[in-house]
């Protein structure tokens, strides 16, 4: 087990909500939902006045109002909620001295060799309540010696907790807890190893790595390791993770507008499809020209975290046709995301597109087993350029 390490997890307390009461101070207090009201919306967030009724995220809607009837439901707002991400993490940026944006709600602090010089609990403490004070929304955080413990202990102090797990309280802060809180442990493993009567970590920390390897393969060795409080993961610096891009300069130079958007398509199709296997959210997108005497032409456009590909193609032409201004023959088009953070697509849970997010789904299963060009929109087939 690590002994050297001092990782901080900081995690919004209900961060959509959070900002939705942060807008409107009356619903504080309140049993509120995020997400869509029509028999077909889903929970994106709720509050946790909602989640003591068992109300929870990615429950239908039309359930949360039965469990609930008296909720406050608010359709959500994801350019408000990727605004307050980013102010969130431009205070942890100026503050530590490498982190990792996990996702739009959280992050991974690496204080180690830094607890010479500062008491590491303090330290966070401090940045936590810089964030309240500054942003006006409420967040906890764990502190331990790796990322799995630490994630751990902000989930057991949540709502508006600290938690430090040093060392020799790791095993017996894990013991008793529930296998459901090991983070990654899903919900079929979970229904599996209950099955077999390991309900909690203390069980499963006793199994032999054979049996676990036999039982659940590698990832049955991974749940092993976490359960006995080790992690070796490290924390990635966030501006490792800055961009994903492609670029594609012409045969012949031209001006065939219908050409150059069916183009500017598929490349979205296929970095929105990259962007979703690293699993991965994109917050800014970048459009670049040139023309034939090699001026190039840059325009961007913050928006909210997404991996859609009729997001990211609608705002891709239209910074296109933003930049493409000049009625001369173009010689190079890019297409760039960037500020991307870990995470799977919440944005349109609670909208008419979550239609479009399980077509996507089930089209990258098709680009897995075929290649990524075994399925793409009949406008950009025949492109050559």
């Amino acid at each position: 087990m690590q002994s050297d390490k001092h990782i901080i997890h900081m995690d919004q307390d209900a961060f959509f909500v959070s900002v939705e009461v942060r807008k409107d101070p009356t619903l504080k207090g309140k049993p509120v939902i995020i997400g869509g009201t029509s028999d077909r919306g889903v929970v994106a967030s709720c509050s946790y006045e909602a989640r003591k009724y068992g109300v929870h995220s990615a429950m239908p809607s039309k359930l949360a109002k039965q469990l609930c009837p008296h909720a406050v439901f608010v359709k959500g707002n994801m350019d408000a909620y990727t605004k307050a991400s980013l102010e969130i993490t431009e205070i942890i940026r100026e503050k530590v001295p490498l982190f990792e944006k996990a996702s739009i709600d959280e992050h991974y602090i690496d204080m180690t060799g830094m607890d010479r010089f500062y008491g590491c609990m303090q330290y966070a403490h401090e940045l936590r309540q810089k964030i309240m004070k500054e942003l006006y929304l409420p967040i906890s955080f764990g502190l331990s010696v790796n990322k799995t413990v630490a994630k751990m202990a902000t989930n057991e102090c949540k709502p508006g907790g600290e938690k430090n797990v040093e060392l020799p309280e790791v095993q017996p802060f894990l013991n008793p807890l529930s296998i459901r809180k090991i983070p990654g442990l899903g919900e079929k493993t979970f229904i599996k190893l209950s099955d077999m009567g390991i309900k909690r970590i203390f069980t499963l920390s006793q199994i032999h790595p054979e049996q676990m390897q036999k039982l659940l393969g590698r990832n049955g060795l991974s749940l092993l390791e976490k359960s006995k409080g080790i992690d070796y993961s490290p924390v990635v610096p966030y501006v490792e993770q800055k961009s994903i891009s492609t670029q594609c300069t012409f045969k012949a130079d031209t001006i065939d507008v219908n050409l150059l958007n069916n183009l500017l398509t598929s490349m979205v199709i296929d970095i929105a499809y990259q962007l979703r296997e690293k699993k991965k959210l994109t917050a800014c997108i970048t459009v670049t020209i040139r023309y034939s005497n090699f001026e190039d032409v840059t325009k961007q456009a913050t928006i909210p975290y997404t991996s859609l590909d009729n997001v990211l193609i609608e705002k891709a032409k239209d910074l296109f046709k933003q930049v493409y201004q000049k009625r001369m023959l173009l010689r190079l088009i890019g297409v760039r995301f960037s500020n991307l953070v870990s995470g799977f697509e919440q944005i349109d849970l609670y909208s008419e597109s979550n239609e479009q997010y399980d077509l996507v789904q089930a089209l990258d299963k098709i680009r897995r087993r075929f290649g990524e060009k075994a399925v793409t929109r009949a406008s950009i087939m025949d492109l050559d350029i």
